[in-house]
């Protein structure tokens, strides 16, 4: 039997499975197909009653995991203290990048919390990757963030324009954030991401791709242009830039402030969002103190179903994520070469108000020395085709009322919402989080 047709026999049944054996090995066969690169989305409804909905979700995690740990591919090792962290190699796709292999250490320090290990993910600088990398190590091993697990790589290659959110750095990142969640030693809620000078530019650009896992990020000595880091995807998490008042290289200096007035508007336009701690630090160039950060970073936890967020949809390296926080896209607005769009989300009293809109820049300001853009204005018009599933929860809206769904000011739905099998089958593959499985979505065409 095909999976497809397997996968629909057995989502036919309502959870609880009771020792369904055969069903439980169709949904990790669907999963194996996914993580294989196979068609993800399941298109037939399946409804599931609310009684059943915490005992469905845990078993379609647990198919997840299940095809996760029988998938193969170069696993993270067993935790182990980061003073005696082994020296491994994670290999990376030869189609995104050839002859990639990524050295790391993969480490402990303190004791296991009861809700799991807070994720730190440190990206180093840009001199000899294997200096770079060692002083990474020492640094981070000092840092007073304990309890903490470390993911602490090399980058794979060196090259005039080799960056760590190129493609196959995309992938390391979304595996370590796959089999880190499979694993069940961490907190899901709590991870962090940072790095110095180039990993500081990294970490900022990957902070505003990857905003809807993380806590809160930490770029240092850095400094990205905000084209390539749209402020407006962090309101949910804490964000931190530190960099010398006299670091003037590659306009560093006015990069930050300029990352530092945009979050300062931001902030004052939602107050409750947008946290954040930027900096110059008076008589400092490149080289700042950088034990700050990590302990500002570890106030904070995610919130994974936020009632308002911004995301700027946008491709890095060519790839454009899957969704974000609980918006999967099947189809873009890409008419005329188009290639970012505007989302921004608000719950009210379980009305969903989404303004879904086409983004052009227009740089207003250079910097002279390096002609490098720092200011830019945005120009918005609404989108005009695009199609997505719009998951909920119930930290999102009260599912024992009718819901309302308005794009654009146009109403796009009104009723009640159910669960369904489907939905958790998708939103796991999507995201690949625990956190959302979510058992309820609508789906919305323009």
């Amino acid at each position: 039997m095909k999976i497809h047709t397997l996968l629909c026999a057995m989502l036919a049944l309502s959870c609880p499975m009771q020792g369904q054996t055969t069903d439980r090995e169709a949904l990790k066969s669907h999963f194996s197909t996914c993580l294989q690169g196979g068609h993800t989305r399941q298109t037939s409804d399946r409804p599931i009653s609310w009684d059943n909905v915490k005992e469905c979700r845990t078993t379609v995690w647990n198919a997840w995991c299940e095809a996760n740990l029988a998938y193969e591919e170069d696993r993270l090792p067993a935790l182990r203290p980061l003073t005696n962290a082994d020296t491994l190699l994670w290999p990376l796709p030869a189609h995104l990048e050839p002859n990639a292999v990524m050295p790391y250490y993969f480490g402990t320090k303190g004791d296991k919390p009861t809700e799991g290990w807070p994720l730190y993910l440190y990206i180093h600088g840009s001199g000899p990757k294997t200096h770079e990398w060692s002083t990474g190590y020492i640094l981070c091993s000092r840092f007073e963030d304990a309890p903490s697990l470390y993911f602490i790589p090399q980058i794979p290659n060196e090259g005039s324009y080799y960056r760590w959110w190129q493609q196959a750095k995309q992938f390391a990142w979304e595996r370590l954030l796959r089999q880190a969640f499979v694993g069940g030693e961490v907190n899901a809620n709590r991870v962090y991401l940072f790095g110095i000078s180039e990993g500081g530019y990294g970490s900022q650009r990957l902070a505003s791709f990857y905003a809807d896992y993380l806590a809160a990020a930490g770029p240092m000595a850095g400094g990205e242009i905000p084209f390539d880091a749209p402020a407006e995807n962090c309101g949910n998490i804490g964000f931190s830039l530190r960099t010398g008042a006299n670091d003037f290289m590659f306009a560093r200096d006015l990069l930050t402030a300029r990352t530092h007035e945009l979050f300062d508007s931001l902030h004052h336009c939602y107050p409750t969002e947008y946290r954040h701690h930027i900096e110059l630090i008076p008589g400092r160039g490149h080289g700042i103190d950088y034990s700050p950060t990590t302990p500002w970073l570890s106030h904070f936890t995610r919130n994974p179903h936020p009632r308002h967020f911004i995301w700027e949809d946008y491709p890095m390296d060519g790839i454009y994520r899957r969704g974000f926080y609980n918006i999967a896209i099947h189809e873009r607005d890409t008419i005329g070469g188009n290639e970012r769009t505007r989302y921004e989300m608000t719950v009210r009293d379980n009305t969903i108000e989404l303004t879904i809109d086409r983004v052009q820049y227009e740089v207003t300001q250079r910097e002279p020395r390096w002609n490098i853009p720092v200011k830019h204005a945005k120009h918005y018009e609404p989108a005009k085709k695009g199609a997505f599933t719009l998951y909920l929860s119930d930290k999102m809206v009260d599912f024992s009322r009718k819901v309302i769904v308005i794009v654009n000011g146009r109403k796009m739905y009104h009723g009640k919402v159910r669960p369904d099998m489907k939905h958790m089958v998708n939103s796991c593959a999507t995201f690949f989080d625990p956190e959302r499985v979510f058992a309820t979505g609508i789906d919305i065409q323009l």
